[in-house]
């Protein structure tokens, strides 16, 4: 199967690198970044970060790896905290983490793929939800055909200090297992949020996963969402995730750390490469 996406990639791509999307809008004040709070950045283990964005109150939607250390041991959920609306040093609300959920087809250890992507789902569960009239959660929605116009949110390890949007990025192929994008993503773009935008305001369709190549033409990858949110919520309502006798150890945030440091991204093989 790997074989076959990264071909079918490679015949996809040429005829579409015409549709590839435009720059990043940085959105430093709060003015720029008002509608969009909800997505936060996630701080792993006071070395590295995510994106990841609210789905309701008290769950935030991001990537499955995210999760993981580079050992592939699961972080306690102690050692993530998630930073609504990050900007220039301050966010609009902290919250620690009661537990983390990955898609429990997910194998983090398994090699890179369309089938690692379409699993690359998680939840996390907050301590305490966020109930603030500024930060709105997101409504999810079903995947986006090819040729639809989608939007992507996003921090990363060069621009993390204000969210970035591109709200001018495409689906240039829609595959069962995946959806290759023409959204610019980097290192800490992984569990974005890819919105469509239609008159009942942006929803999520998609979080994103890796980043890619073909031919030279730089893509991303998102996993689609349908039914697998399901999934993960069934498993934290039979109690999955909680870890007995855990005990919350703050850790400082230190941009400076986390702008040298970047973030997760899964580690691909052949042409793809993560963010």
């Amino acid at each position: 199967m790997r074989l076959f996406i990264l071909g079918l990639l490679s015949t996809l791509l040429p005829s579409l690198v015409a549709a590839q999307g435009g720059g990043l809008f940085s959105m430093e004040s709060r003015q720029d970044g008002r509608a969009w709070e909800a997505v936060g950045r996630l701080e792993l283990a006071g070395s590295a970060f995510c994106t990841g964005s609210l789905i309701t109150p008290h769950l935030v939607l991001t990537a499955a790896h995210c999760l993981y250390d580079d050992t592939g041991a699961l972080l306690a959920p102690e050692d993530i905290q998630f930073l609504a609306g990050w900007r220039n040093g301050r966010a609009a609300a902290y919250r620690r983490v009661r537990r983390a959920v990955a898609h429990p087809e997910y194998d983090f250890n398994a090699k890179s793929g369309a089938g690692r992507v379409y699993r690359d789902v998680a939840l996390i569960e907050l301590q305490h939800p966020v109930r603030n009239t500024t930060i709105i959660p997101f409504a999810t929605d079903q995947r986006p055909h090819a040729g639809s116009s989608v939007s992507v949110v996003s921090y990363a390890h060069n621009r993390s200090e204000a969210p970035s949007m591109q709200d001018t990025c495409e689906v240039l192929s829609e595959q069962s297992d995946l959806l290759v994008l023409s959204c610019s993503v980097d290192f800490g773009s992984s569990g974005s949020p890819v919105f469509s935008l239609g008159p009942d305001g942006p929803k999520i369709v998609a979080v994103v996963s890796s980043k890619a190549k073909s031919d030279g033409s730089p893509v991303s990858l998102g996993a689609p969402l349908e039914g697998q949110i399901a999934v993960i919520e069934a498993l934290m309502q039979d109690g999955v995730g909680f870890i007995e006798g855990s005990a919350f150890r703050p850790f400082r945030v230190d941009d400076r750390l986390r702008k040298a440091a970047g973030a997760k991204f899964i580690r691909p093989v052949s042409r793809h490469e993560t963010p």
